[in-house]
């Protein structure tokens, strides 16, 4: 995927540069007073968009608390796609045998994942009684059918097709999901990686359906044994484990702050997307993220 494709659109009004001579030239004209007048449009909005993003929030009723809860979702879903955005740059790193490039983003990602997790906090507040005075008004809306969290899951590895049926209709949405199934995930981009490093990789490992979910496998977590046997400061593929550890840890700890937030809100009752909710959750909670990282610390 070619770096542009990564970052979206273009800006409607593109933000004019500037140099460090021009800065200090200005700062010296003002006193080093702020700019109050501009020609246009405010940089920093014509940058961040920030009045495009202060009015998408529609709240569906006039319970001062679903701002909360649709704003801190909101947000989640910003995370989603920074973090995947991260992980799509290490993934292309990691193929180019890249290693040692490959871990800024990785923990780039960690500490968008943090963030992310630091979200649920917003949400504390909120106990079944909270919840009750708008979430019938959601109807059927439910974060089970969010497409950028699903193309998270499908680029660390967890994969269900099934899950893509609620996008059918949004032809584009679909598309793009259908292509992240059928595509490699990070987790066989780093098996790859090991292959290319010499670790023996059987070919049921190396050339296997990608659209189906990874399952645990023993060459791979010898090779890993392998690995961190070797503590010198110079093994990057230790380092990428830690990395993509840490980022497994976090996007754990994600999944199980919303088992938590929902067992809070909601208890055991029947899932908004008609799923059963809390005992849903529990149970994907099974799938493990990068398995072998975590199945070979016993052989370690």
């Amino acid at each position: 995927m070619k770096q542009t494709e990564l970052r979206g659109p273009a800006p409607a009004a593109a933000v004019r540069p500037v140099t460090p001579q021009q800065r200090e030239a200005k700062a010296a004209r003002t006193g080093g007073e702020p700019t109050l007048e501009f020609a246009g449009q405010v940089p920093y909005d014509v940058y961040t968009h920030a009045s495009t993003l202060h009015r998408l929030q529609q709240p569906l009723s006039d319970d001062p608390g679903e701002m909360s809860f649709l704003m801190v979702s909101q947000i989640m879903e910003l995370y989603f796609g920074l973090t995947r955005y991260e992980l799509l740059q290490a993934q292309q790193l990691i193929r180019a045998d890249q290693v040692w490039d490959a871990l800024a983003p990785l923990r780039r990602a960690t500490l968008h994942l943090e963030a992310l997790n630091a979200a649920w906090r917003g949400l504390r507040w909120m106990s079944p009684a909270d919840f009750n005075k708008f979430r019938n008004l959601l109807g059927e809306a439910s974060g089970f059918q969010s497409a950028m969290y699903r193309q998270l899951e499908f680029l660390l590895g967890l994969r269900d097709p099934a899950l893509i049926r609620p996008f059918r209709r949004h032809t584009e949405v679909y598309a793009e999901l259908r292509d992240s199934l059928a595509a490699p995930s990070l987790w066989d981009d780093v098996v790859a990686l090991l292959a290319r490093r010499g670790f023996d990789l059987p070919a049921e490992v190396l050339d296997r359906d990608v659209s189906v979910e990874h399952e645990t496998h023993p060459r791979i977590e010898a090779a890993w044994v392998a690995i961190y046997a070797e503590d010198g400061p110079g093994n990057h593929l230790r380092q990428l484990g830690e990395a993509l550890t840490e980022v497994a840890e976090q996007f754990g700890e994600w999944r199980w702050q919303h088992v938590k937030a929902v067992q809070r809100t909601m208890g055991a009752k029947v899932g908004s997307g008609g799923s059963a909710g809390l005992a849903w959750l529990q149970r994907s909670m099974a799938r493990v993220v990068f398995p072998e990282l975590w199945s070979a610390r016993t052989s370690m």
